[in-house]
């Protein structure tokens, strides 16, 4: 029996590492049905993968003539060793499982790291990291205990229409009212902003789902108008204020009774000097 130990524990890993993939191949629609959410599913299947591939293990150990004991005993030597490399790692399963119960991203999901503006679609969610596939096309891997202390926006929960600003500078001269329709029309224009609707509902408020425009600021050069509108989905941001940004240019190029501001400056000299500026050019040795 002990001559064949090692090729019975070569076989009896290879077949729990079978038996893991037969298995999720088998319970994959299942537990996909149970748990709807990706994230927990994919979490599950590598738990039965995993502990196929232990069952194996354990079979292979007990082949070798490894007993009990000896394993306990080898385990209490190598504790404290192993202890310092494994501490971390157990830290980041438990906020592994803290962020799979909590629920504040998902995948697929878009997310933004507020402190260094990073944007990206969540890959995957392990017990150990999280991956996140950014829009600069790079994997960005970050463990679980990290994620649960970011700063983190997610642009796909619950309701994708994110609501955008964008503030645009006219004249003094200009038809303001005029100017404040103009824009709000070629902004409902885009077929990536919503046009219209029933009100949009945040927690307990309600936003007009149209685009508006509202007199922000009496500047220097103009008057600040800000507009607001809704964007259908949050992928495109850059995209859909650029388009947006188009379509005002558009529009008020085509307007004789509006038009963009400019910093200016305009020179009044007092009446005493008659509108003449004295120069004089003094010779330094």
């Amino acid at each position: 029996m002990h001559d064949f130990g090692p090729v019975v524990a070569v076989l009896a890993v290879v077949a729990g590492w079978y038996l893991g993939r037969v298995l999720t191949g088998v319970l994959g629609r299942r537990v996909a049905r149970r748990f709807m959410r990706p994230s927990v599913t994919r979490t599950v299947l590598r738990l039965i993968r995993t502990g196929a591939l232990g069952v194996g293990v354990l079979v292979a150990v007990w082949s070798l003539g490894l007993g009990l004991g000896n394993l306990v005993v080898s385990v209490t030597v190598f504790s404290a060793v192993l202890g310092l490399v494994l501490a971390p790692i157990v830290g980041s399963i438990l906020n592994g499982i803290f962020v799979l119960a909590d629920q504040p991203y998902e995948i697929g999901d878009m997310i933004e790291f507020t402190d260094t503006g990073q944007r990206g679609f969540v890959e995957d969610i392990t017990l150990r990291y999280t991956k996140v596939f950014t829009l600069d096309n790079t994997f960005l891997v970050m463990p679980n205990g990290e994620m649960r202390e970011a700063n983190i926006v997610n642009y796909s929960a619950e309701d994708e229409r994110t609501r955008c600003s964008l503030t645009v500078q006219m004249t003094y001269e200009s038809d303001i009212a005029t100017a404040r329709s103009a824009i709000e029309r070629a902004a409902a224009t885009c077929d990536e902003v919503i046009e219209g609707g029933p009100d949009i509902r945040i927690g307990s408020a309600r936003y007009p789902a149209k685009p508006r425009c509202y007199i922000d600021e009496y500047a220097d050069s103009g008057v600040n108008l800000t507009l607001r509108y809704w964007a259908k989905q949050p992928y495109r941001l850059g995209a859909v204020r650029s388009a947006v940004q188009t379509r005002i240019w558009d529009e008020v190029q085509a307007r004789e009774d509006v038009a963009f501001a400019y910093p200016h400056v305009q020179h009044v000299f007092d009446e005493e000097e008659s509108g003449e500026a004295k120069v004089a050019l003094r010779r330094e040795r």
